[in-house]
């Protein structure tokens, strides 16, 4: 009969304690470890064949109708049409949505991330991308999980539902120059290194200013770095497309239109401009970007750009399920690698809050 594999012979082939052990493999986050350590100490478990007291083997364990989706945020009405999208085709297929909500905290996405191994879920799905301190741990828990990341980088190398950011700043400061707008500004959460997507965007806006030879009439507002380090509320993009743009006015910028990174914030913004007492779109236009539902409501008429939200979330969860069906009909004892990666064209919306710059002619 083999010998029971013991805590203490899996802390000599990774030469750590066995209280080190216990406490790896029992998930004890309170208390940090290197990631060599956790490597470690999980690859001699998983060698040695070793099974938590009391607990079934992962593979027996696992949670095969169960879809993780990790979200940075559930105040914007953004992610709740992704998870639309998703839930409509995890419901189809008899599969339910566990939604883990990182708050865009370095610290919460971790343990969410080392939970996935004990929770073995059949999917993972990212509505943004990981943190980048993450991408490595990310991509390994891609080789052992159905995973898809609803992507905002030009390469992933793992399954991605992709968005050119670049391209959606340009279409956004276009249909301003095409109503001859020539001083306008950008109005946006913070542009940190860790919200890449973000800095894409407004590139792409700036950038196609300087196309048309104006590389100085676009005044970039972005918001405070802690903007990002607070736990958001229902209302903090607006807040911050209201404030900057009460900024902007102060500073007595002769702008003939504005664009919000995001339809919250351009409400924020048309909110402020309103109150200042100026006509929207008589005397300053503005463009926002998702096409949210309150976008197309007759009293709000926003202006936007159309990226396909829902249908980002349903090609996300059917691209899990390929993969689910692909690993349970293996062809052959060597399962296909394939890697999924699909990209829609963004369209301009035009609706009443953009019109031609006064004096144009």
């Amino acid at each position: 009969m083999r010998k029971k594999v013991t805590s203490t012979d899996i802390a000599k082939a990774a030469g750590v304690s066995q209280a080190t052990v216990s406490m790896v493999l029992n998930k004890k986050y309170n208390v940090s470890f290197s990631k060599e350590t956790i490597q470690k100490v999980e690859q001699a478990a998983q060698e040695l064949g070793y099974t938590l007291p009391g607990r079934k083997s992962r593979k027996n364990s696992k949670n095969s109708r169960l879809i993780v989706v990790f979200c940075p945020t559930l105040t914007n009405p953004y992610y709740v049409m992704l998870l639309q999208g998703i839930e409509t085709v995890a419901k189809e297929k008899g599969y339910g949505v566990f939604v883990c909500n990182t708050q865009r905290e370095l610290k919460i996405e971790e343990q969410y991330l080392r939970m996935m191994y004990s929770v073995s879920p059949a999917g993972i799905i990212y509505t943004c991308n990981p943190s980048n301190a993450f991408m490595e741990e990310v991509e390994e828990l891609a080789s052992k999980i159905p995973l898809v990341v609803i992507s905002n980088r030009d390469k992933v190398k793992v399954d991605a539902i992709n968005q050119d950011n670049t391209k959606v700043g340009r279409l956004m400061a276009r249909h301003l120059l095409d109503l001859g707008h020539r001083r306008v500004a950008f109005i946006a959460p913070p542009l940190t290194k860790r919200q890449e997507q973000r800095s894409r965007r407004a590139g792409g806006f700036v950038r196609e200013f300087e196309r048309a030879g104006l590389k100085d009439s676009v005044t970039i507002k972005a918001a405070d770095d802690h903007w990002d380090e607070v736990l958001p509320r229902i209302d903090s993009e607006y807040r911050i497309g209201y404030n900057l743009t009460k900024e902007l006015l102060a500073e007595g910028s002769p702008v003939t239109a504005i664009a919000g990174l995001n339809d919250m914030i351009a409400f924020g913004i048309i909110d402020a401009l309103q109150e200042e007492k100026y006509k929207v779109p008589g005397d300053i236009s503005v463009i926002g970007c998702d096409n949210i539902i309150f976008s197309g409501m007759s009293h709000m008429a926003l202006t936007t750009i159309e990226h396909f939200v829902p249908l980002k979330g349903r090609d996300a969860c059917d691209i899990i399920m390929r993969k689910i069906e692909s690993a349970g009909n293996a062809y052959s004892e060597t399962e296909p690698i394939s890697t999924y990666h699909i990209e829609y064209e963004p369209k301009l919306i035009v609706r009443k809050t953009t019109a031609y710059a006064k004096n144009f002619n």
